[in-house]
């Protein structure tokens, strides 16, 4: 067995047992996927396991395809191949290589997990199940939020630049591109799941971001959490991709999320809103006036969160703005802290 082999089978392995994970899989038992009579070339390889993933009813079957053929080549993309060499045969430890990886995607394995890595905002993030891997509609999460503190320069310019809370940072995508973006802010990241918080810290080591995060284990449902967080001062904004699926949808979900990645990363509850009202309780006590939380939800929400802020009039809250997704769904919300 290869080292390829070998790293691969370690990782389905402590996949076995997970709802819906591998069950009696080994490598040595690979059906002959591939013919042998001569090598491939990556068009041609493209187009063998687009087919075959067709055939299983694997989604995004030829993306799937172009990126395993690309990373075992050593490109991002397929189409960031040089075209000399679409048509050059690969070499019989290359083809092993994209056998393996394929069989992973034949198990319904994320490609992002596959891969190991998968871009973000132009960065490139490692990424290990079950970390919750980021979804594009988090990337306008982003954009918006960089759009509204270029509106706030008091804030942008202010010495030690904004200081910003991330709840539920599993890879550390969001915080880790707020940081790039902008070169004066400071972020606290927290999770409360060991394996999101070595992530996110190996991701802002990778990015050379590490003196301007910082990561903290902590669990926002908890009574009293924000206390923890005092130290590090008033925030000027709160940022999450919680979890927010409705606890009846979850079964629903693909096979990739509810085989591989983290239910507790994915699940809020009965309406969804378990975390997000942790995290609008816990935010006026860390905001500074005029402060803003901004959250990535279910479609359903906009109307469950401003009836729930009505509710809550203590907490001085107000929803000021909801966006949409790339979909046309309302997926985004702005609140705004308008008390002391």
């Amino acid at each position: 067995m290869g080292p390829w082999a070998r790293m691969l089978w370690t990782l389905l392995s402590g996949l076995r047992g997970r709802r819906g994970g591998i069950q009696g899989w080994a490598f040595g038992l690979w059906p002959p996927y591939l013919p042998q009579p001569r090598l491939l070339s990556p068009t041609e390889l493209v187009s063998h396991w687009t087919r075959v993933f067709e055939k299983r009813g694997i989604p995004e079957a030829r993306e799937s395809s172009e990126y395993i053929v690309a990373h075992v080549l050593g490109a991002k993309t397929f189409q960031s191949l040089q075209p000399v060499l679409w048509t050059q045969p690969l070499t019989p430890q290359q083809l092993q290589c994209v056998q393996e990886l394929c069989s992973c995607r034949l198990q319904r394995m994320p490609v992002q997990y596959i891969l190991g890595e998968w871009d973000f905002q132009g960065l490139s993030l490692k990424m290990a199940p079950p970390v919750f891997i980021p979804r594009p509609e988090t990337e306008e999460l982003v954009e918006w939020v960089l759009e509204e503190m270029a509106q706030r320069p008091h804030v942008m310019e202010a010495q030690d630049g904004p200081r910003i809370l991330e709840v539920g940072c599993g890879s550390g995508a969001i915080s880790l591109s707020l940081l790039t973006q902008l070169p004066k802010s400071q972020v606290i990241a927290v999770d409360k799941e060991e394996a999101a918080i070595s992530l996110t810290c190996e991701n802002a080591q990778r990015l050379q971001l590490q003196d301007r995060i910082w990561i903290v284990p902590l669990d926002v449902t908890s009574e009293g959490s924000w206390m923890h967080l005092l130290p590090w001062g008033p925030m000027d904004l709160v940022v999450s991709n919680p979890p927010y699926i409705f606890h009846q949808d979850i079964e629903q979900l693909a096979p990739e999320i509810c085989s591989y990645e983290d239910p507790v990363a994915l699940d809020g509850g009965e309406e969804g809103m378990d975390v997000i009202t942790s995290i609008l309780t816990l935010a006026p006590q860390l905001l500074k006036h005029s402060g803003s939380i901004f959250l990535e939800v279910d479609p359903r929400h906009p109307e469950l969160v401003s009836s729930w802020l009505q509710s809550q009039p203590d907490l001085h809250l107000n929803l000021v703005a909801v966006r949409r997704d790339f979909c046309g769904k309302p997926r985004f919300l702005h609140v705004q802290k308008s008390g002391p």
